[in-house]
């Protein structure tokens, strides 16, 4: 069978290559609903500015497009490695077409010189199994919750906000909406850094941020598209150092969900209840610039004890399924 290259001029391709992934999420994902079309659209070309990638489908003996993947080529760290997004559309498993994409996806990836091929995939799900057979490794097991917002008392929020404040005398927090403001870029890039704190895969590179790769990287989704991004962060008076953000985003078409960014306070300023701060500073901020805003949903690695504790203190419970992310030797897939 033929693998085919997308290209992002192809318009009429991106629409097979969404309702091919839409279809996928609907039978595959009991929790959260699909992105939006314009979303997808612009994760096809990578979530961060100047990503490196390619996109490869096939088609059904009927014509139809019956799966693809997005091979992610990190150029910055991790360089030894490519990660798959691969999704095969229901109405064409079990045909060989995820094997044939898998396959082709660690040519290209020894193509461009990487050894590792990475992937994931929902617990319990096709495909955990698919992943399973080739004999794949799990790399890092995330698990997921949803806050109801409906569960959660504007009072509580409140109490504990008040006991953060407590703690976190001498800092104030700055809030914006969208890309980050060029003034915050060099702050925000030690918060990202100190995200290099959480449990990652085993063998991979912490990712290294300054101010030029926030203000170059960072934002591509907010501008291509309409989602709304809001950004709490807590910074050190005294020094002007920023210690610590949560950031927040909705889409229009879902309304009802918030999808949690980034959490992270820098080891200088922890012990100071900053992560409890600027997530209660959220959902006060959110209660009145999203009205309709129901439930948010967030993920985090299943060792991660400290903001698992954040969370479930603020009413986030635990869903299923969770996520599995794999890797293994392009050399075992060719």
């Amino acid at each position: 069978m033929d693998v085919i290259r997308w290209t992002p001029e192809d318009s009429a391709t991106a629409a097979e290559l969404y309702a091919a992934r839409r279809a996928a999420h609907e039978a595959d994902e009991p929790v959260e609903p699909p992105k939006s079309l314009p979303t997808f659209r612009s994760m096809l070309t990578g979530d961060w500015a100047g990503d490196q990638g390619e996109v490869w489908y096939v088609r059904t003996g009927q014509g139809e497009l019956g799966g693809y993947y997005r091979l992610n080529l990190p150029d910055l760290e991790n360089t030894d490695r490519a990660f798959a997004q691969l999704f095969v559309h229901p109405r064409a498993r079990r045909r060989g077409l995820g094997t044939e994409l898998v396959r082709h996806a660690a040519r290209r990836a020894a193509a461009n010189d990487r050894a590792i091929l990475e992937g994931y995939a929902l617990d319990d799900s096709p495909g955990e199994a698919f992943a399973t057979r080739l004999g794949v490794s799990v790399a890092l097991r995330e698990a997921r919750r949803v806050q109801d917002l409906e569960k959660v008392s504007a009072e509580l929020v409140a109490s504990l906000r008040a006991e953060a404040e407590r703690k976190a005398a001498g800092y104030e927090l700055v809030t914006w909406t969208g890309p980050v403001p060029d003034e915050r870029a060099a702050g925000l890039a030690e918060v990202f850094n100190a995200f290099n704190d959480a449990p990652r895969g085993e063998g991979t590179d912490p990712e290294l941020w300054d101010a030029n790769r926030i203000r170059q990287r960072t934002g591509k989704l907010l501008r291509e598209t309409a989602m709304r991004a809001y950004s709490v962060a807590a910074v050190h008076v005294a020094s002007g150092e920023m210690a610590a953000i949560s950031e927040v985003i909705v889409e229009p078409e879902e309304p009802e969900w918030g999808h949690q960014g980034l959490t992270a306070v820098t080891r200088p300023h922890r012990g100071h209840r900053l992560g409890m701060l600027t997530k209660t500073a959220m959902m006060e901020w959110l209660a009145q610039a999203e009205p309709r805003l129901r439930k948010i949903e967030t993920g985090n690695a299943v060792e991660n004890d400290h903001m698992i504790a954040v969370n479930e203190g603020l009413g986030y419970e635990l869903v299923t399924p969770g996520w599995q992310f794999y890797e293994i030797p392009v050399e075992k897939v060719v």
